[in-house]
This record gives C-alpha cells, sequence and structure tokens, in this order.
C-alpha cells in the first residue's frame, strides 16, 4: 500500500517512466518508475506511486513506455577533432598521428577548437552522453563551450616535449595546465585534469613533472598508454620497461591515474595496475579502427580494474555515439573469446556509468540515479518498432537501442533536450561554422595526399 504524504516534498521536476534503471549498488530497477529533482540533484528515486505522493512536483514529465537511466559518460575523446571527421581514415595509429593529425593540428586555433567541441557536445547529448573526458589542445575553449551549454566535463590540456599550436614550448604548458586548475577547480560542471600526451611524446621528466602538478592539486593525471605494440616494443628499446612499469618506475602510478586505451598489457602490467589503482578507459571501436588490437578488458576486470569506456575522438572512431559504443564492446570481447558469457550487458552498461564516474573520480556525484546525487538523467524512447518487447532492460540498453532513441536529457537538474530538440545550444549555428573550418582542413588534405603520392611515384621510379 502506497504511503500517503500529509506534507508533500516540493520539487522542481518529476520524471515517471516504464521502466527505470538506477544502476545504484543494489542493481535496483523499478518498473513504472519514477525520479524527483529538486534544483541540481536527485531526491527520490522509486516506484512511481511512492515517489509521487511523497513529491510535490512543480513540473511532471511522464514516459509510461520508457526507460530512465543515469547519463552515459564518455571517458574518453576529443572534442574539438570533430573538424577531423573522416580526413585521415584506413591508416595504421602511427602513420595517421605523426604524417596526418600532427601536421593538420598545426592549423588550428581557439575558435576551430571551440566550434568543434560545441558540435561534439550536440552530439553527445542526442547521444545520451551527460559526462566526457577531453584531452586535446585549447582546452580552456572546450571548457568554456561546455560550461556555456551545460555539460559536464573533465578537460586538460594536451601536453608534449614539442611545440604546442596553444602554448608553444613544452613549459608552458604546465603553466596553461595549473591556471586552468586555478580556474575551474570550483565550477560545479567543470574539471581540469593534467593530460601528458603518451610516453613516446613526453620525456620522463615531463611525464614526472606532471604527475607532481596532479599531486598538488589532487586531481587526475590521465594519459594514452600501450596503445599499439609499436609503441611497447620502442618503449622497451628506449626505457628497459612496458609503458607501464615505465610509469611504474617514475613513481605514477597511483589511484589519479588514468589509462587510455590500454591494449597491448602483459599480465605483470595488469597485475601493476591492479595493485596500483590505475584506472583504465576502453575505447573498442578506435581500436579496431586502427587495428590496435583487442585490449585485455575482461581479465582487468577479474583482477578488480575499474575499467570506463570512451569513444575516442571523430577522427578515429568516427562518432560519439556511446549506446553503439557499448554494443560494440560487449560483442567485440565475446567473438575475440569465443564466449558468449563474457562482457554481460549489465557490465558493459556500468563501465559506461557506474565505473565511468570511479575512473573519472565523480562517483560521489554522478553514475548512478540515487537522492543526493547529480541529476544527470536520460531518457530512451522505448515506443519503438526495434525496442519491442522489453525482457531485459540492461540488453535493450546495450543491444538494441542507438543514438537517435535518446528523447530527453538533463544535466545537473537542467533539461538540456527535451523530445530530441536540443535546448541550451544552436545545432546549426555549430555546423555551419565546422563546415567552414572543415574547406581550409580539406585543402590541406589534399594537398598533403599530392604530395604523398609524388613521394611515392619518385620511390617506385628508384
Amino acid at each position: 500500500m502506497t504511503e500517503v504524504f500529509a506534507h508533500p516534498e516540493p520539487v522542481d521536476l518529476l520524471l515517471t517512466a516504464g521502466t527505470v534503471i538506477t544502476m545504484n549498488g543494489a542493481g535496483e530497477v523499478f518498473q513504472d518508475g519514477a525520479i524527483a529533482v529538486r534544483g541540481d540533484s536527485i531526491v527520490a528515486v522509486g516506484p512511481r506511486p511512492e515517489v509521487a505522493s511523497r513529491c510535490q512536483a512543480r513540473q511532471t514529465l511522464a514516459y509510461p513506455q520508457d526507460i530512465i537511466l543515469p547519463g552515459l559518460i564518455n571517458a574518453h575523446t576529443h572534442a574539438g577533432m570533430t573538424c577531423f571527421r573522416g580526413l585521415a581514415d584506413d591508416l595504421p595509429l602511427e602513420i595517421w598521428l605523426h604524417d596526418h593529425i600532427f601536421p593538420a593540428e598545426r592549423l588550428i586555433c581557439r575558435d576551430l577548437v571551440y566550434w568543434g567541441t560545441r558540435l561534439a557536445i550536440a552530439e553527445m547529448i542526442l547521444s545520451g552522453t551527460t559526462t566526457f573526458c577531453d584531452m586535446y589542445l585549447f582546452a580552456d575553449a572546450v571548457a568554456q563551450a561546455a560550461r556555456e551549454i551545460g555539460m559536464r566535463a573533465v578537460v586538460g590540456e594536451v601536453l608534449y616535449d614539442f611545440p604546442s599550436t596553444n602554448y608553444g614550448e613544452a613549459a608552458n604548458g604546465l603553466k596553461f595546465t595549473e591556471t586552468l586548475i586555478q580556474t575551474w577547480q570550483n565550477d560545479p560542471l567543470i574539471q581540469v585534469a593534467v593530460q601528458p600526451h603518451a610516453v613516446y611524446t613526453c620525456s620522463p621528466e615531463l611525464l614526472q613533472q606532471c604527475g607532481a602538478l596532479a599531486g598538488s592539486y589532487g586531481v587526475q593525471l590521465i594519459i594514452h598508454l600501450s596503445e599499439t605494440q609499436q609503441e611497447v616494443a620502442n618503449c622497451w628499446q628506449r626505457y628497459g620497461a612496458s609503458p607501464v612499469v615505465h610509469l611504474y618506475n617514475l613513481d605514477l602510478l597511483n589511484d589519479r591515474l588514468v589509462i587510455d586505451h590500454g591494449v597491448v598489457l602483459s599480465p605483470e602490467d595488469q597485475a601493476l595496475l591492479a595493485d596500483q589503482g590505475v584506472g583504465v578507459v576502453h575505447c573498442p571501436e578506435s581500436n579496431m579502427k586502427l587495428a590496435s588490437g583487442v585490449a585485455p578488458v575482461v581479465e582487468l576486470l577479474q583482477l578488480g580494474v575499474n575499467v570506463a569506456l570512451g569513444t575516442d575522438g571523430c577522427a578515429s572512431n568516427n562518432n560519439l555515439d556511446m549506446l553503439q559504443e557499448m554494443d560494440t564492446a560487449a560483442k567485440l570481447h565475446k567473438v575475440f573469446r569465443r564466449d558468449p558469457t563474457v562482457m554481460p550487458a549489465t557490465t558493459v552498461l556500468k563501465m559506461a556509468t557506474r565505473q565511468a564516474a570511479q575512473v573519472l573520480n565523480l562517483q560521489d556525484r554522478v553514475g548512478s540515479l540515487e537522492p543526493g546525487k547529480q541529476a544527470d538523467v536520460i531518457v530512451i524512447n522505448g515506443d519503438q518498432p526495434h525496442l519491442i518487447p522489453l525482457y531485459n532492460p540492461y540488453s535493450q540498453i546495450v543491444y538494441a537501442a542507438g543514438g537517435g532513441d535518446v528523447r530527453t536529457v538533463l544535466i545537473a537538474g537542467q533539461l538540456v533536450l527535451q523530445d530530441r530538440r536540443l535546448l541550451t545550444l544552436d545545432v546549426a549555428e555549430a555546423m555551419a561554422r565546422v563546415k567552414e573550418y572543415a574547406q581550409r582542413l580539406g585543402t590541406f588534405a589534399c594537398q598533403r595526399a599530392g604530395s604523398e603520392a609524388r613521394r611515392s611515384q619518385k620511390a617506385r621510379r628508384r
């Protein structure tokens, strides 16, 4: 019997749905469920009759055929690289990065990153992402774009040994990052991490300086690591250790460290990551497209490593759809191991919500629908042919739903998407601005392709 409250609690918004997946520690799922939101936070989650009788809502949004779940967390991307979508496809990582992406990035500016990020955020919101972790140039523009739109983000300036288009010499990158941390340290939506690019683009001295900076401010240290066999072989040749052991020798393995990709990890590497509490971000579609390999995610999870899910950037994926990424992650490991029981839907959804929040040190704010946490909520339109019937809501989300099924999105209690209509940004303007920049980048790509063709012809004549 539903308890009747004489003085219902006033709330700003009541969301009701046919199914509510909480992703809380108990794994609760409520049929005919509801969520009550006041300000930026959740105040109640549970069966609709119970929550509705307890709360007096200023606004009610009812979705009787739909599925509500926590906003998805894209734990690794490069939002500004929407401008590079499709620019240099079907190439190995080393050639793609050094011969195409790094040269193209010498042409970019703050304005390009700002508008590329706004377009990326539109794509992410439309496909159910409410938090993203970004590593790129002009990170202040990424933070600005996210804050203006009302998107939750962890941002960081990518740091290298060589001069950057943004900050110039390497030493300036650390100063830029520290200023970024200080600027955003009290913001409710934006957090800053220290983000050296990789062991092959950062000296041991720079990596240690990055670790010291992250430690002094208590923020995450995030790095691409062990992405390819070539990277690992080069690290052994240069430092006499795997990339993981190299960081261990530099005293950088700890629970603030997050490694992106982690494709080529020996059993010893995996054990070290587990022992030191390091987080890992799995980017299956990017790793597949660049033929980097299959990360040992099943083994890492068995060791108790927190593994999150990310799309990587649009230059190597080429989309930011976390629902599609979950489907890929689940199926890739099943076929790779020839075992349909690995990476079940519940595990993969945790990687995109609860575990991703832990990896990014956001577990007290997001990742599950619980009273006291931020109201980052998405609604999946369940009244569609490909989502009927509904037996298992986890399976439905991971294996059947796609980005186009996201109906409504809240971030910190603010409606940013309602019935597929973006409320906090003009997506047409972002598309138009990115198209303008793409014309310049496309001309550069064509010129570079012509130069490479001429070099190949000369080489063949020799």
